[in-house]
């Protein structure tokens, strides 16, 4: 029986444990990155535990997200970022460069290898044949010190591309119709790998479209094969010595299967509040819009920009939009620059942005009161934006750019012939803003440069064998990162200071959440299906943790978010009985009794509402490794206590 593609890597790299589904393993990472906005946590978490160089092939700290210097913050963390790397052998892509993920892809990223980083959108390196997997800032630490990385062994599941896309048709519009498939949570435990004739159709940069869209299914990654395709792209980027072919055996087997005929794919739109409630364009309609923006981390690619300069050339944003265009890296910026595209969409009217995340992560850019956003982005969260009441939809870049031009939702097929849009034979090269890492021998004298923002990280104690504790919160389905830990230009200077950004903790759901939590000294919290998805930010549980949260218990957690609950030793369960979650309300007293032994040897826990009189369980599913973090009080501890 052959191997799957997935397979074959995580076996190559495998350090403890079987590759058996479902169970834990430990595989080895190549290659680490980090982004700013979780980056300082990440490099203080490393700092910790003294560690003087890493220990990975390749370890790059990008600044991409915290780039709107409105206070000293941000660039106080910018420049703690950039010491750390110095002291302790990161690369270091300084503000400017461009998008973490572009920029990886582009210069960095390599066929076969491990990728772990600090960023959910990571898996975007799948689309040159790597396993790259979005982490907690504490897991990419461990990573760097040269420890090992922890998943639950993934079902693969094979997407089987067929045909090839149709005139201004798109990679977005795959994902899209992926997404209206499974859902959020459907590629939960789970690796899409791409495969088929339609992959021969597709450039590294649709190929990364979407496996960086993929976070949004809920999957630990998705990949495609190492192929001729992949072997001009990285010739272009001068790397062609990076390249290596790989891809499954012929014979492999899947534990699902899903197919999907490009050929029969027509423009989409992800509506309002969710990445897979996704329509057609032409089934959603002539929609009056107010706002256009491109780029982001999944569609600001030179092939994506090119098409838009395309279609903006000679003709002028309606007046009644506003048009932002971020082009994914300086790489991708200068050769816009160069081959005369960027004069055609400032021309047209568009605002050219930094190359930098900027308003996917509500960094500017909010959407006038109730208006309508067109993004190329690829989350549409209620409130991401910055606007609370504002409606985002998720599209292609050649239905932003249309319909930029028309004012309204606009199917891009409705223009006719489309020129072949083909990559350069050389991409320019120019890694000036990339500082490399200085020689070990002048590492001793670099000083570490912090700003007053930046706190120490919220240590937790061992587990307490009894807890009784109230519930601080109850919430209901789908609750994003985004919920628990805002993003947006208010709160993410705060990254670095756990106490601060502590105060915006839930505060979209119920803003008295963290004043009434401190107040309670220890607490719980309740949620539905899918809790913690999004973002890979730890901050999400860092910031309950000193906050007093001891346990969230949920009916179902996103793969991330529940790893990071467990790095900062907050207890995750879940509801043994789905039903037990309508019993309980928010103010109840809940006791747990014996919670190391049970943590240590049950799979579940005995949990009496004291307030209501009745005793309920709640699952514990973790592997022995997980449990003993959480009796150390996280992995920090673990670390410790197993140096």
């Amino acid at each position: 029986m052959g191997l799957t593609l997935t397979e074959k890597i995580l076996s190559q790299h495998l350090v403890s444990g079987k590759m058996i589904k479902g169970s834990e393993i430990g595989i080895k990472i190549d290659q680490t990155l980090t982004q700013d906005a979780t980056g300082t946590m990440a490099y203080l978490e490393f700092e910790a535990m003294g560690v003087p160089r890493v220990k990975t092939e390749k370890s790059v700290a990008y600044i991409d997200h915290n780039t709107l210097q409105s206070g000293f913050e941000n660039a106080d963390d910018h420049r703690f970022i950039g010491s750390i790397c110095k002291k302790h052998g990161v690369y270091f892509s300084r503000p400017g460069n461009g998008i973490c993920h572009q920029v990886h892809l582009e210069r960095f990223g390599k066929p076969g290898k491990t990728l772990i980083g600090s960023d959910s959108h990571t898996p975007t390196g799948g689309g040159i044949g790597m396993i790259a997997i979005g982490a907690g800032g504490m897991d990419v630490a461990v990573a760097m010190g040269g420890g090992t990385y922890y998943i639950t062994c993934p079902k693969v599941v094979k997407i089987n591309l067929t045909g090839k896309l149709s005139p201004w048709v798109s990679a977005k519009d795959v994902i899209l119709e992926v997404l209206k498939r499974l859902s959020v949570k459907g590629g939960v435990g789970k690796v899409m790998e791409y495969t088929g004739e339609g992959v021969k159709t597709l450039s590294v940069p649709e190929r990364a479209t979407i496996t960086n869209m993929g976070a949004e299914l809920g999957a630990t990654t998705s990949i495609f094969p190492s192929d001729e395709v992949t072997r001009e792209f990285l010739k272009a980027q001068k790397r062609e010595e990076d390249f290596v072919p790989l891809s499954a055996d012929s014979d492999a087997v899947y534990d699902e299967v899903v197919e999907i005929n490009l050929s029969e794919l027509v423009p989409l739109a992800a509506c309002p509040h969710s990445p897979d409630n996704v329509k057609s364009v032409d089934e959603i309609g002539k929609m009056k819009i107010d706002q256009v923006l491109i780029g982001s981390c999944t569609n600001s690619s030179l092939l994506d920009m090119l098409k838009v300069a395309h279609i903006l050339k000679g003709k002028t944003v309606h007046p009644d939009v506003s048009l932002a265009i971020a082009p994914g890296s300086k790489q991708v910026l200068t050769m816009l620059a160069q081959n005369g595209a960027l004069s055609d969409m400032i021309a047209a009217g568009a605002r050219i942005l930094e190359s930098a995340c900027g308003p996917c992560i509500g960094m500017g850019q909010s959407p006038n009161s109730g208006g309508i956003s067109l993004r190329t982005f690829n989350r549409n969260f209620e409130g991401r934006s910055g606007t609370k009441d504002a409606k985002i939809y998720l599209v292609s870049p050649e239905t932003a750019a249309i319909s930029a031009l028309n004012g309204y939702l606009t199917n891009p097929c409705d223009m006719g012939d489309m020129p072949e849009f083909i990559l350069p034979d050389e991409f320019l090269i120019n890694d000036n803003m990339v500082e490399a890492p200085i020689d070990a021998d002048k590492m001793d004298s670099v000083e570490i440069l912090r700003g007053p923002n930046i706190k120490p990280f919220p240590v937790s104690k061992p587990m307490e064998n009894e807890i009784t504790a109230g519930v601080s919160l109850k919430v209901g389905d789908n609750i994003t990162t985004d919920h628990i830990m805002p993003a947006g230009a208010k709160i993410l200077p705060l990254r670095s200071n756990i106490p601060k950004i502590s105060e915006h903790c839930f505060e979209v759901v119920d803003e008295t959440f963290p004043k009434r939590a401190l107040e309670m000294g220890k607490s719980i919290i309740v949620g539905g299906v899918n809790y913690g998805q999004g973002s890979s930010r730890e901050h999400a549980a860092l910031a309950p943790l000193y906050l007093g949260v001891k346990m969230v218990l949920t009916k179902s957690f996103a793969r991330i978010h529940m790893a990071n609950l467990i790095n900062a030793g907050i207890i995750p369960a879940t509801f043994k009985n789905e039903a037990d979650y309508d019993r309980i309300s928010a103010g109840d007293m809940l006791e747990i009794k014996g919670v190391c032994d049970r943590v240590k040897n049950a799979d579940t826990l005995v949990i009496k509402n004291v307030t209501k009189g009745f005793e309920f369980e709640a699952q514990i599913n973790l592997s022995e490794r997980q449990r003993d973090m959480l009796i150390a009080g996280g992995l920090l501890n673990y670390t410790k206590n197993n140096g």
